[in-house]
């Protein structure tokens, strides 16, 4: 399917499938725009994806609220620095940065606490005093795990974190998306590409390519 029909769909609230490539993870992750997840959609990711269900915010908007990587947390804490991840083994750093649970929440990970931090992370984008809200509305640790976006996106790394934030900005979108990677519970690995292509078409969800969505932000 195309790029628009990508775009479409996270601007109606809907899923697309994006797979970053056969050189990097090899993966195939559901991504939502934030700002529209319901439990509906976090169960969905749960039971047809099985990952683990993240929250991809922008490099800025990251910065506004203080966040930073959690290896450069650990790095400055009294952690073994051989327990810290450097490079992951396809090449790239982790963009995990903190966890976190909407203060509203009760255990954190029910499909509706979920949703809850999800939506309500997404509407502090708009807000003028960012960071004092987010201060005050989330807890951590939490069942929410956030990822930072590299600033300047694709130009410097690749992943599903910087292609779907890249994409919710293409839509015009608050640059904030769930993402969950697919799994494969025949073969206990990542759902393979020709399998997450049955499972697009069978539910008429776009697929997007991200050697395709690179090539594509060369050109723009």
């Amino acid at each position: 399917m195309s790029l628009e029909s990508g775009l479409q769909s996270l601007k109606r609230g809907e899923f697309i499938l994006l797979f970053d490539s056969a050189g990097r993870e090899n993966e195939i992750d559901m991504v939502v725009a934030a700002e529209y997840v319901t439990p509906e959609h976090v169960a969905r990711m749960r039971q047809h994806a099985g990952g683990l269900l993240c929250l991809a915010i922008d490099n800025e908007f990251g910065n506004s609220l203080g966040l930073r990587y959690m290896h450069d947390i650990l790095a400055e804490s009294s952690t073994d620095k051989e327990m810290i991840m450097g490079l992951a083994p396809y090449g790239d750093r982790p963009t995990f940065s903190i966890s976190i649970n909407h203060y509203q929440t009760y255990t954190g990970i029910t499909d509706k606490d979920r949703s809850l931090t999800i939506s309500e992370m997404a509407k502090i984008f708009n807000i003028e005093n960012r960071k004092k809200k987010f201060v005050s509305s989330f807890k951590t640790p939490g069942h929410v795990p956030l990822l930072l976006a590299s600033k300047g996106l694709l130009e410097n790394r690749q992943g599903h974190t910087e292609m779907s934030i890249y994409l919710a900005k293409l839509a015009d979108l608050t640059p904030v998306t769930a993402i969950c990677e697919m799994m494969d519970a025949e073969t206990y690995t990542a759902l393979s590409v020709e399998k997450a292509e049955k499972y697009a078409k069978q539910n008429c969800i776009p697929l997007i390519d991200g050697k395709e969505l690179l090539e594509y932000s060369k050109v723009q």
